[in-house]
């Protein structure tokens, strides 16, 4: 069988798995630790959202997502591998009733990424790695084949325990040497610069309520605070300041969504002193007040 037709055999079993195993749901958080299921039967508006460190795989349709002032389109011949926690724009752009889009996303564990590094002797790479804390990279036939077999195990939940970490080690191997692998590495590799980042923003979405000192928060990571900035914005398009914003306004939305809180009292306990300037900044963020926006989203949720 040719590549090309095996690549297209591969790519519509996909397909028939996540539609399987999605039925009618937005999305699915699955019985496979870290993976998750979408599907959406058309194109849908720019939504806000937070990229955790993953994969994310097209099988069918396409999504586009921007980070910052830049864009990344993805479909069933690339993925999206993100190596931090990452605000964005995501859309998708290419779905209809009768081919809807589907989609797949496994979180990614970057201990295990070091692990795997040492334990195989992977080296860590030595160029500089460039852009942002996201990419697309291609997709091969080897890397759509394990994710086709892991999916798969959804139908026999007897074999999870034992054959998801084989096919997930796979995965993160064939990620690890692939053409994304070096930005990967990086990340993993404690005492790069990119480490250093990722445990910048691991403090901030910890301790997002808080005050501080960007130049405290770059002298603890052992950075200088020209060269923490100017890493930070290349990884994340944001400044640490407006990426702790962000953090603080999906939180007070998150509260006020699930737990009933109003703007007001949401707004104090993620940080902000004037609920003035919550307002404001939730408006730009989300595109609508905080109490229209949430009575849009419960509206939409019980649809």
């Amino acid at each position: 069988m040719k590549t090309k037709d095996l690549f297209r055999g591969r790519e519509l079993e996909l397909c028939e798995e996540i539609a399987r195993f999605a039925g009618d749901s937005e999305s699915v958080e699955t019985s496979i630790p870290g993976l998750f299921l979408y599907r959406r039967p058309e194109p849908t508006e720019p939504e806000s959202g937070m990229y955790v460190p993953s994969v994310c795989v097209v099988a069918q349709g396409a999504k586009r997502v921007f980070l910052g002032n830049e864009r990344f389109v993805y479909n069933a011949r690339n993925y999206l591998i993100t190596s931090l926690h990452l605000p964005t724009l995501v859309q998708v752009i290419d779905a209809t009733p009768e081919r809807p889009y589907l989609g797949l996303r496994l979180d990614l564990d970057l201990r295990e990424v070091a692990q795997m590094m040492v334990e195989h002797e992977i080296p860590v790479s030595r160029e500089r790695p460039r852009d942002r804390g996201m990419a697309t990279g291609e997709m091969t036939p080897q890397l759509l084949e394990a994710f086709r077999r892991l999916v798969g195990l959804l139908g026999r939940e007897e074999e999870i325990s034992v054959l998801a970490p084989l096919i997930r080690k796979e995965i993160l191997y064939r990620l690890l040497v692939g053409d994304l692998g070096g930005r990967l590495r990086q990340i993993a590799n404690v005492g790069s610069q990119s480490h250093q980042i990722s445990r910048a923003v691991e403090w901030l979405k910890t301790h997002y309520d808080r005050s501080f000192l960007v130049e405290d928060l770059a002298r603890e990571i052992g950075m200088s605070t020209s060269t923490f900035h100017h890493h930070f914005r290349e990884l994340t398009a944001l400044s640490p300041l407006q990426y702790q914003k962000q953090l603080r306004l999906r939180e007070a939305r998150r509260l006020m969504l699930m737990e009933h809180r109003d703007a007001a009292s949401a707004s104090f306990q993620v940080g902000y002193e004037s609920p003035s300037q919550f307002s404001r900044e939730y408006n730009r963020l989300f595109g609508a007040p905080p109490l229209k926006d949430i009575r849009q989203l419960r509206e939409l949720s019980s649809v």
